[in-house]
């Protein structure tokens, strides 16, 4: 099937032609039919496989048949898209704008980390298509600068990730701002249960796609596995990255103080890294993407959250320095590359302490990881087992007993613990060990005597 039999007009085609698709995505031939229909739509694929086309094109060719009756005054905002996180916001309203090239449909992004007034002059310029981040949005309702009681279309992306980083008190706010009759598409990369109940308070009698099973990972990427020691990990990753073996690459750490210290260390290797993550600002973050498109930058260090949305076309290698916590951000990691028909290369830096979590992936994955083992690096578990496991905030050894010393003790009673004594214990163990120190008694004192004095006891 092409994007012929779909149904959109000739100007769409032409601009998806000009991108160089010509056969859609499974989840593009099952949705842009229903979205066409003005269908409410539940979707689940695996990143990377078209899920932003798959609502954009039929968006746009609704706006155009469905033209608004208004003639005079500002055209309202008549599409929002919420988004997760500001990368994936500028994503999806750059493919907005590229698609629409040939109609006259205005479209804008707001989201947090940049000023507000310079956004304000966008939503001046009445948008019909309105992508944001629920925060920034929030802002704009409640300054009063965004009116979104005409909306036709909302759309939620990336809906697991919203719950994850606990959107959905944000995302009732909004969708209470917004029409009742209105058609609501949901698109993801997974979904649990979870999010089918948040999808049932939002959508009326929607159609699902799931298009392949949420434990399947893209089937384009070639996944291994190197065990290593952790304390090994950037000397290693040093030597992939020196040799070849690993070119461009987005490498994945934990958390965002992990990321800038594994990029300041590849630069001292003499290697060109840089990190994104939430610490950084939106022009620091925009900044950094762009140079590693552009190729000046061959390492990019990321967490999780600042990854999600990513889109980087036939990017060959992406690498998990730290094995995520969720066993599911492992699908969205590895989804960065294999997009588009590409082959894609994911690779799992794995410690002993971090076994438990790849038990956890491969469960999810529903089948074992290739395992690779590279030369002069292979783990020593003795001394995994003796290392310290990363702890959560807050967390607390539990409380030991003293080790006593039974050479140091000897002669000694039990040590008395106030909680269980008791006075007949007391008894017994004064009958056990008897008082070996002389009495204090007067007569049983040694009697010493000076000169010229004679020993006598009265």
């Amino acid at each position: 099937m092409s994007f012929d039999n779909l149904g959109l007009a000739p100007d769409l085609l032409r601009a998806v032609a000009h991108q160089g698709y010509t056969e859609p995505t499974p989840v593009q031939r099952e949705a842009i039919p229903l979205v066409l229909e003005g269908r409410d739509v539940l979707a689940a694929a695996q990143t990377g496989t078209g899920k932003t086309a798959a609502f954009v094109l039929p968006i746009l060719q609704r706006l155009q048949n469905l033209a608004y009756a208004q003639t005079s005054g500002r055209r309202p905002i008549r599409v929002l898209v919420v988004t997760p996180t500001r990368e994936l916001c500028l994503q999806v309203e750059e493919a907005v704008r590229v698609y629409s090239q040939q109609r006259p449909i205005r479209s804008t992004a707001i989201y947090g980390g940049m000023p507000f007034d310079p956004q304000l002059r966008k939503l001046l310029q009445a948008p019909e298509i309105v992508v944001a981040t629920p925060g920034r949005l929030l802002d704009h309702v409640e300054q009063r600068t965004i009116d979104l009681s005409k909306v036709e279309v909302l759309v939620l992306d990336e809906g697991d990730r919203m719950l994850d980083m606990g959107f959905i008190p944000d995302i009732r706010r909004i969708v209470k701002l917004l029409p009742t009759q209105r058609q609501t598409l949901m698109f993801s990369a997974t979904f649990s249960t979870e999010v089918r109940k948040l999808a049932a308070d939002f959508l009326r009698h929607p159609a699902f796609i799931q298009i392949t099973p949420e434990q399947t990972s893209a089937e384009l990427v070639r996944q291994v596995v190197i065990p290593v020691d952790r304390s090994r990990k950037r000397e290693l990753l040093s030597k992939l990255i020196r040799s070849g073996r690993i070119e461009q690459a987005l490498i994945f750490t934990r958390t965002k103080h992990g990321a800038s210290r594994l990029a300041e260390q590849l630069e001292r290797d003499g290697i060109n890294a840089t990190a994104i993550h939430g610490d950084k600002s939106q022009i620091q973050r925009v900044r950094a993407l762009n140079e590693f498109k552009n190729g000046k930058v061959d390492i990019l260090v990321a967490t999780d959250v600042a990854a999600r949305g990513l889109d980087i076309d036939a990017l060959p290698h992406v690498v998990n320095y730290e094995l995520p916590t969720v066993p599911h951000d492992y699908v969205h990691r590895i989804g960065r590359t294999g997009r588009a028909g590409t082959d894609g290369d994911a690779i799992s830096l794995v410690g002993y302490e971090e076994q438990p979590l790849l038990a956890d992936i491969e469960r999810l994955l529903g089948h074992r990881i290739e395992v690779e083992h590279i030369s002069g690096f292979a783990p020593d578990r003795a001394a995994s087992r003796q290392a310290p496991e990363p702890r959560m905030r807050g967390y607390r050894e539990p409380r030991r007993e003293p080790q006593r010393d039974p050479r140091r003790d000897a002669g000694r009673g039990p040590v008395r613990n106030d909680r269980q004594y008791d006075r007949p214990q007391a008894d017994r163990v004064a009958r056990t060990y008897p008082q070996t120190q002389p009495s204090r008694n007067s007569s049983s004192r040694p009697l010493v005597a000076m000169p010229g004095e004679r020993l006598s006891r009265a």
